[in-house]
């Protein structure tokens, strides 16, 4: 039995294949449509989109296509070419207004473009599209069933350039500029009032100021040293119990002992 059922899953595929194989050669549309349609319910996606890139052309424009070009659409979803998806349910939106599937079709356009978003550690162009796209798509549609997953990717996206501006504020105190490092970690903190870097932004602020400060020419030190005491302050007043606190003591001991240093001088 097990044999028999092996046999004629065999003949079955062997079958599809050869159909499929001959649809490619066919000349007339309608048999690569419908055997496009046909690779596409199996989730052959793959094969799909070769019979459907065939006869793009010849459907476009038409009204009775519009389950083509969704197809084309998800085809290019399914197989992770997120750039050729987005491009395509686009498409599909403004041809196909008034499709039920118009809605889903907006969504995953705008979801395709946040698939090319890539750490946040290199650029962020497609980020930034892809946050676009979200808020175009829950502006048109508050009230879609797909409102709730939109908002969540577009705060992901927003998390990422996020990261992406602290860790390179954070990266000057690295390098020891730590002028730099001091604008963009205020620019950082004033941009991003609400975030979750906070506490580490404050703290890389107060060492990269009492870095400054202890290290200026003696004409400077007093303003700077005064500059990384408000920002001891800042960070105290921000979390008392700060995970900084024992380093962040050690610098107001030195930065208090050199204030007081220069007062005697």
């Amino acid at each position: 039995m097990k044999n028999l059922l092996y046999f004629l899953i065999v003949i079955v595929l062997f079958s599809s294949c050869s159909e499929y194989q001959k649809a490619l050669k066919n000349e007339d549309p309608t048999v690569k449509l419908d055997m496009a349609t046909k690779m596409y319910e199996l989730g052959k996606f793959n094969q799909s989109l070769r019979l459907i890139e065939q006869i793009a052309g010849v459907y476009r424009g038409r009204p009775d296509a519009e389950q083509l070009f969704y197809m084309y659409a998800q085809s290019y979803y399914k197989t992770r070419q997120y750039y050729l998806a987005g491009y395509q349910f686009e498409s599909f939106v403004s041809a196909y207004p008034k499709s039920d599937k118009v809605i889903e079709a907006a969504f995953l356009g705008a979801k395709s473009y946040s698939m090319l978003s890539p750490v946040y550690s290199l650029d962020q162009t497609d980020t930034n599209k892809a946050i676009e796209k979200l808020q175009l798509f829950i502006d048109n549609y508050p009230n879609s069933e797909f409102i709730a997953e939109a908002n969540t990717i577009t705060k992901t996206l927003n998390g990422k350039l996020e990261k992406k501006v602290f860790e390179n504020a954070k990266g000057y105190n690295t390098i020891s500029d730590y002028k730099s490092a001091l604008i963009a970690l205020d620019n950082f903190i004033a941009d991003f009032p609400g975030t979750s870097y906070k506490e580490e932004a404050l703290y890389y602020r107060l060492d990269s100021a009492y870095k400054l400060g202890v290290n200026s020419i003696p004409s400077k030190m007093e303003e700077r040293l005064n500059v990384a005491k408000v920002a001891y302050a800042n960070l105290i007043k921000f979390k008392p119990d700060t995970q900084y606190k024992q380093k962040a003591d050690e610098m107001l001991v030195r930065i208090e002992k050199d204030l007081q240093n220069l007062l005697n001088k």
